[in-house]
């Protein structure tokens, strides 16, 4: 029996779960691509590849070469060079292409949120008195707030911030979620933090640290999403496979 191939771009909650369904269903030969930015990604229940493809123009390739017959966008929600990488590649390739994003956070009653649009300007935003900052952005882009040397900051990610921070005070915490919401409250009391810093990444795993921030009344540097997807959108795991089925019927 003839299966259709599908490419998942994934590394996120949301391509973990559509992959566990996906290995299920003996019609699909499932792949997904990881990134290869963390040291030591969870096990994944169909086969995976890990590293760059080479641009727009190396992915084109990768779908003629592998067959392809339809791909899945299941990156961060700030992976805006992947997407628009893979947006092209579909392209090119004639593949079919879908994005899997899960929703944003929206700003509830008693939040405290500063809203900007990129790494640059939540560290302007963060002002001239001295803050105590939780900062939890992810590790690439977290070295930029060595321009504002003059905070105390605490900084959680997957794996090692590299390049580390050059400020006077700075404590690195390596963990991965999900967080709960106690665990979050006690984390920021402990640490005296009265900023949190934090992208609009959605979802349920680290939503935690939101409303503990919201509980004690803490400021929040929000960094919002910039670029929507330029391709048709599902936000759950549910929509996706409805829309794997629509596009890749069975054959009869």
């Amino acid at each position: 029996m003839s299966r259709y191939r599908i490419l998942v771009l994934g590394g996120t909650t949301e391509a973990r779960q559509l992959a566990g369904h996906l290995a299920d269903r003996p019609e699909f030969e499932t792949t997904v691509s990881l990134a290869g930015r963390t040291a030591e990604p969870k096990p994944l229940p169909v086969p995976t590849r890990s590293g760059g493809f080479g641009g727009a123009a190396g992915l084109a390739d990768y779908l003629g070469t592998e067959k392809v017959d339809l791909m899945i966008d299941a990156t961060h929600p700030f992976a805006n060079q992947i997407s628009a990488n893979a947006t092209e590649a579909a392209k090119i390739a004639n593949v079919p292409i879908f994005a899997l994003c899960r929703p944003g956070w929206v700003k509830q009653a008693y939040d405290r949120w500063i809203s900007v649009g990129s790494v640059a300007a939540a560290v302007i935003a963060l002002g001239d008195i001295p803050r105590r900052v939780f900062l939890s952005i992810g590790r690439q882009e977290a070295h930029q707030f060595s321009a504002a040397p003059h905070h105390s900051y605490l900084v959680r990610s997957v794996d090692p911030v590299d390049p580390p921070l050059t400020v006077a005070d700075c404590r690195y915490l390596l963990a991965s979620g999900p967080f709960g919401v106690e665990g979050e409250t006690d984390l920021f009391r402990f640490n005296r933090i009265d900023t949190l810093v934090t992208k609009n990444s959605g979802g349920s795993a680290t939503y935690a640290k939101i409303e503990a921030a919201r509980a004690l009344g803490l400021a929040v540097i929000m960094i919002e999403r910039q670029v929507p997807s330029a391709i048709r959108t599902v936000y759950d795991t549910e929509a996706a496979l409805e829309l794997i089925d629509h596009l890749l019927p069975p054959a009869k």
